[in-house]
């Protein structure tokens, strides 16, 4: 499932891509097209992600909500401004030019496609040719405009020189601003959205007062945003915390350096594309890491392989209908 750094990094994509310019919107797929038709030539004027879900404003007091849920995912093709940090920290990985801006030649992908500037969400490879710049100076001569419609797009939104093709959402919506600020208001804190020290306060209220496994509490969506399944397993281990420990139980200094490492670890996904959440690594290690998952987490996807730190298999077990990984020794 796509988690929170994913959503900040479409977030980042469409403002500087899609933000202050009018759109062509439409449901090649046929689910969406009386939605498409009202955003539909509507310049779209701002853009929010909080947590896993999107919020793109359109004129007329229209918002669009994408939650892309397990498999969802947006396809980017035509000529995409990249996010200077977003670029800065791929184009360690990849073919750059003098200025360090990702040449279209030398798409970011790590060996499970999760790495793509040209698609961002549940893992896949780039559907769609893109040419990456800084400044936008148009499509390639022998570029086909609009681009071809490739399997199942629930909505393609396109300005004069860049497509947007939504994937496989769990949601797909328009909302008025009153329903957006109640959607919102439903979530947990968001460290890259709420102030971290007021969003600290907030979920460590939240899972103090919880009778709830800090497992279960770290996927609730109202508890804290953004968290999903990697990220889960990973912030339990590096603080050496039984996943099944009651909320409540939980010591409010272990909840608090929970807090304060999803804060440092949002930032890092959002700007490598990477949940990369081991530290201290050589360049060597550090490169391996980025393009395979295999070699950038803890305990995630590692069920009967040793613990990196003391040798124990590590326990894959379902916990509300989620695969939960865990060192059942540093985590006792």
């Amino acid at each position: 499932m796509p988690e929170g750094h994913s959503v900040h990094r479409i977030a980042r994509q469409f403002d500087r891509n899609v933000v202050g310019r009018r759109v062509a919107a439409s449901s090649p797929q046929g689910r969406f097209v009386e939605g498409a038709s009202v955003i539909d030539g509507r310049e779209a004027l701002s853009v929010r992600a909080v947590g896993k879900q999107m919020f793109l404003e359109f004129e007329g007091d229209t918002w669009l909500r994408v939650h892309l849920g397990m498999y969802g995912a947006w396809d980017f093709s035509g000529e995409i401004v990249v996010d200077p940090t977003i670029a800065a920290a791929n184009g360690r990985m990849g073919q750059t030019n003098q200025r360090g801006t990702v040449l279209a030649d030398e798409p970011i992908l790590d060996a499970a496609g999760e790495n793509s500037l040209t698609s961002i969400g549940a893992p896949r490879r780039a559907r769609g040719r893109v040419r990456m710049s800084e400044q936008t100076t148009g499509l390639a001569d022998d570029a086909q405009w609009p681009p071809p419609v490739v399997g199942q797009v629930r909505l393609r939104l396109l300005t004069a020189t860049t497509c947007a093709d939504l994937r496989g959402p769990t949601a797909c919506e328009l909302q008025t601003p009153d329903e957006v600020a109640a959607t919102i208001a439903k979530l947990g804190p968001d460290p890259l959205v709420d102030d971290p020290a007021d969003g600290e306060e907030r979920f460590v209220t939240a899972v103090r007062k919880r009778a709830t496994p800090i497992g279960l509490l770290l996927m609730d969506q109202t508890v804290v945003s953004g968290i999903g399944n990697v990220y889960r397993a990973e912030l339990l281990f590096r603080t050496r915390l039984n996943p099944h420990t009651p909320g409540r139980e939980v010591p409010e200094e272990v909840v608090r350096d929970i807090w304060r490492d999803w804060v440092r670890l949002l930032a890092i996904g959002v700007e490598t594309g990477q949940m990369m959440t081991m530290d201290d690594l050589d360049p060597e290690s550090y490169r391996r890491a980025m393009a395979s998952r295999d070699d950038r987490h803890w305990v995630y996807h590692r069920a009967g392989l040793p613990c990196r730190v003391c040798g124990t298999g590590i326990v894959v077990e379902e916990a509300a209908g989620r695969k939960l990984y865990y060192c059942p020794f540093c985590q006792r």
